[in-house]
């Protein structure tokens, strides 16, 4: 008797509806295995040999650490990547045009030099791998981030791979339309620490309608998300998609990189020089750990 008088209660009056986001499912949607999947992301990142990008990025530093979030004014610039990993990033000075920011890298070291107001060049050199990490998030931020966020790396022999299933909700560009709740795979590599542990080095989440990343998690050693890539807003280069908006946040350190790219050229011949940064004679650099 108990039962019945709480079912009649949970369909009778005492029960609220609340509204909630509509969504439907995509008209259709593809299927892979995790072989396939693996392939597909080594050989998209095959396809790529060189980069050359103009693009505007807008950063932003803090959150729930500092209670507040500061976004700092676009700066347009350009960036160059040559495989194995060759980068170069060069920012300029609103309106003047002139130099912000000049880093280069040959994937083990990188050197940079930025503008300050009043006090002028500064110039640093250093590991691409942070050893000591600094209280300043911006200045952990290394080529890598750049390399790995850009190009989602392929799988290494080294490496092994999980497949799960999951879905998101894509927000309709109306509000006249429903969102969509897209299917899609997460693809998880992973590495042997040692005996039967094994580390999760990243997550590429692969949507089942483009068969395209549209984000990818990386991971630190113990476990936590270091950098966080969305990608949208594919656009034909060649025979190849790429992600004309590309967002780079790094949780940890409390800081996010917006990069609208405005023009896009893949596989054309980059030269050496365009990998230079040399040093003026006389300068102060500071040693980056």
């Amino acid at each position: 008797m108990m039962v019945l008088a709480m079912a009649a209660g949970f369909t009778g009056c005492l029960s609220t509806t609340r509204v909630v986001q509509k969504t439907q499912s995509p008209e259709t949607y593809l299927t892979a295995n995790v072989e396939q999947l693996e392939k597909v992301v080594s050989d998209r990142d095959a396809a790529i040999q060189t980069l050359n990008a103009q693009m505007e990025i807008t950063a932003s530093t803090g959150g729930a650490k500092e209670g507040k979030v500061t976004e700092y004014t676009s700066l347009r610039g350009y960036i160059f990547v040559r495989r194995p990993a060759d980068l170069r990033v060069i920012l300029q000075v609103p309106v003047l045009g002139s130099r912000a920011l000049d880093m280069v890298s040959d994937g083990k070291t990188f050197t940079l030099v930025h503008a300050t107001t009043g006090h002028g060049d500064v110039w640093m050199q250093g590991s691409n791998t942070v050893t000591k990490p600094s209280t300043n998030g911006m200045e952990n931020l290394r080529p890598a981030v750049f390399l790995d966020s850009l190009l989602v790396p392929a799988v290494q022999p080294n490496e092994y791979v999980t497949l799960t299933e999951s879905t998101r909700v894509v927000q309709a560009e109306t509000r006249h339309h429903d969102a969509i709740e897209e299917p899609d795979y997460d693809l998880t590599v992973l590495k042997i620490k040692s005996g039967r542990v094994m580390l999760r080095e990243r997550t590429i989440h692969i949507s089942r309608v483009s068969m395209l990343p549209f984000q990818q998690d990386v991971y630190d050693d113990s476990g936590q998300i270091v950098t966080q890539a969305t990608y949208d807003n594919y656009q034909p280069s060649g025979q190849l998609q790429f992600p004309m908006l590309i967002t780079i946040m790094r949780p940890l350190d409390e800081y996010s990189l917006k990069i609208v790219v405005t023009k896009l050229s893949l596989n054309e011949k980059l030269e050496d020089d365009q990998f230079e940064l040399k040093i003026p004679d006389g300068v102060a650099v500071r040693k980056m750990d």
